[in-house]
């Protein structure tokens, strides 16, 4: 039983992404939970969580890229860029054969204006910081909200079914992308208004909603034996070195010594019997330097 290591759970909608570690604190009986990206509370989808000590492998998860499943509903702008907010903007949708055919030119010019390295303005009511307060408690309190643009890439767009009004797509992109807010821009760029309508994460690096828990499977009367069952962190690394230690490497890690690399790569993941007991630098002369180390007193020698 891996008492330590990763989670992937399926989100329902109308929870937050803190609500989800609540449910598993109490499932895992530990405190020690965290994630590797949060959700909207309306979105569905993989979140991946960390249990135990495999909370200080979370900066090391590869969470890119990520890939999305959105509704973008045209007609009226929110708010919140989303469908749970106050309506701000109408204007008539788009005309519904042009949503029906991703090479209409006005349909493929917007979505390639959106594709590639953007500067993107986020939604009023993110988790963006504007001079130490969340943006979404500024907005919630009618506070105008005016946030700068950021970087964000967004590597393809995917069309996948069209109705009157609206568009469903695939999308991929890095890390701090709002979807929401391609919505938004995308039912500009038509000369229209548009929103997200629904939003579901379907993977995040190597991590894939397919291999998600249901939240409901959490519950204590539904776990195998009365545990969570984790996953081995070392396939979320990502393109990392894999260096396998004797008893000599888990003696030199344990006094906090520096270990000889035989493997290539900048950093690496140290191994006792394929799980991960640090996280390493290479420095010169061909070591591995320890930058987190896992060790538990059962841990031979």
């Amino acid at each position: 039983m891996i008492t330590s290591g990763l989670l992937y759970v399926d989100k329902p909608a109308r929870m937050t992404s803190h609500d989800v570690v609540s449910v598993v604190r109490r499932a895992a009986r530990s405190k020690r939970v965290g994630h590797a990206g949060t959700l909207d509370p309306f979105a569905t989808g993989l979140l991946v969580l960390a249990v135990n000590a495999a909370t200080r492998l979370l900066p090391y998860v590869v969470g890119e890229p990520k890939v999305y499943d959105a509704v973008i509903r045209f007609g009226y702008e929110t708010d919140t860029d989303d469908r749970t907010g106050e309506v701000t903007r109408e204007v008539k949708p788009p005309d519904a054969e042009l949503l029906a055919h991703p090479d209409a030119t006005p349909l493929r010019d917007a979505i390639a204006a959106l594709t590639g390295q953007l500067a993107q303005v986020p939604p009023a009511f993110s988790a963006k910081h504007v001079n130490g307060e969340r943006a979404y408690a500024l907005a919630r309190r009618g506070e105008v909200v005016d946030l700068p643009p950021v970087a964000v890439n967004v590597m393809r767009w995917e069309w996948l079914a069209s109705s009157s009004d609206s568009l469903s797509v695939r999308i991929t992109c890095g890390g701090g992308t709002y979807i929401r807010a391609l919505a938004r821009d995308l039912g500009r760029a038509l000369g229209s208004a548009a929103h997200c309508d629904s939003l579901r994460r379907i993977s995040s690096g190597a991590a894939c909603v397919a291999d998600a828990e249901p939240l409901e499977r959490l519950d204590p009367g539904s776990l195998v034996d009365g545990r969570v069952l984790l996953r081995p962190p070392l396939s979320a690394l990502g393109d990392i070195a894999h260096e396998p230690l004797d008893d000599a490497g888990i003696a030199a890690l344990r006094v906090g010594r520096r270990v000889a690399a035989t493997t290539a790569g900048p950093r690496g993941a140290l191994l006792w019997n394929d799980s991960v007991v640090a996280i390493a630098e290479r420095t010169v002369g061909d070591w591995w330097q320890p930058r987190v180390v896992m060790l538990s007193q059962e841990t031979a020698p």
